[in-house]
């Protein structure tokens, strides 16, 4: 395994910072926070650069509230300027450790994506409903394989920060880097347990995400050798023509993720489906010959129309929602709901 030595000031090099803070204020231009920090942006950015090289950097306390958009999450943001530090540390690491990410993982990488995610798994059912025809597993009356759909629990609450700094450690012989992961890591959501845990919204949190569970893709893929695996973020499938196959998998799974990442399988959520049946993944519900769009995100369109004919909300902004929506909805079979969406937004 190559391993990584003299990184740290890769990552305080006034060049990086500033590509840093370009990505951090991207889409931000207009909040006051960054035109605070704008009034002086080199200045800010020197400032940041000394406490990094001298370490005496510390971040400042995250901001949280909740969202309920369907389910209750607490999200944190971290100050304008631990962003930038954020990025800038991402731009070191990412090219290091994506090269070790198969394939298959999909989320918060480039290229990748939910509708990369759906594609790979639309691709998957027809490989395993096919392989089983050819073979003649299947007739009529049968299901065309089965689905391992399974989602860690509380897994951002759960990450234990000593098992994914060891895994960094692996690769990254930097002790100064190291130090710096651990700042960003003991910044965290006041409640949860010392030493264990990363909070929605960070960009390092997204980043390490795939760090951590990147040693479970490698035990399904080269350990258990299951062909069609897909991960995204702590959801994943696994699909495969006999039942059997995929609860001894499960049952692997669940052990390796106690013993190893310290970690476990929701016990509701994780479950062997039949394909026919229709698999609930990365907003669409996917079937072998057509995609579905949750109800949900339904629901959260037509809540924008109501809110627009309500007048609390601008005909700008509603289209800007909409044509977000519009551009995910075509994925799924929704030719008919869009037209008669799009008839009642020109007819308000």
């Amino acid at each position: 395994m190559k391993t990584f030595k003299n990184l740290y000031s890769k990552v305080y090099n006034l060049s990086n910072l500033i590509l840093a803070w370009r990505k951090a204020r991207k889409g931000k231009t207009k909040k006051e926070y960054v035109k605070e920090f704008e009034k002086a942006t080199i200045k800010n950015l020197l400032e940041l650069q000394n406490e990094l090289k001298s370490q005496t950097y510390k971040p400042q306390p995250l901001k949280t509230f909740i969202l309920r958009d369907p389910k209750t999450r607490k999200i944190s943001k971290s100050a304008f300027r631990d962003r930038i530090v954020h990025h800038a540390l991402v731009r070191v690491l990412e090219p290091i450790f994506d090269k070790t990410f198969i394939f298959d993982s999909c989320a918060n990488r480039f290229g990748k994506g939910n509708l990369f995610a759906i594609k790979r798994f639309c691709k998957f059912i027809r490989k395993v409903s096919r392989n089983g025809e050819t073979n003649g597993w299947f007739n009529n009356n049968q299901v065309k394989g089965y689905c391992l759909k399974a989602d860690i629990r509380h897994y951002f609450q759960e990450v234990d920060h000593n098992i994914l700094l060891n895994i960094i450690s692996k690769r990254i012989k930097d002790r100064e880097l190291i130090w710096l992961i651990s700042q960003i890591l003991n910044n965290n959501v006041s409640g949860n347990e010392k030493g264990k845990g990363m909070p929605l919204g960070n960009l390092t949190s997204q980043f390490f995400a795939n760090v951590y569970l990147n040693e479970l893709d490698y035990f399904v893929k080269y350990q258990l050798k299951a062909k069609y695996y897909l991960r995204y973020v702590d959801d994943f499938v696994i699909l495969h023509n006999s039942k059997q196959q995929l609860y001894f998998w499960k049952e692997q799974i669940s052990r390796f993720l106690t013993e190893e990442l310290n970690l476990e399988l929701h016990p509701e959520k994780s479950k062997v489906i039949s394909l026919s049946r229709g698999i609930d993944f990365v907003g669409f519900r996917n079937f072998y010959y057509f995609r579905l769009l949750r109800k949900r995100n339904i629901h959260k369109i037509l809540a924008k129309i109501r809110q627009y004919k309500e007048g609390k909300l601008s005909h700008n902004s509603l289209l800007e929602s909409y044509n977000g929506w519009q551009a995910y909805a075509k994925w799924a079979d929704t030719y008919k709901l869009r037209n008669k969406l799009t008839e009642e937004i020109n007819n308000s």
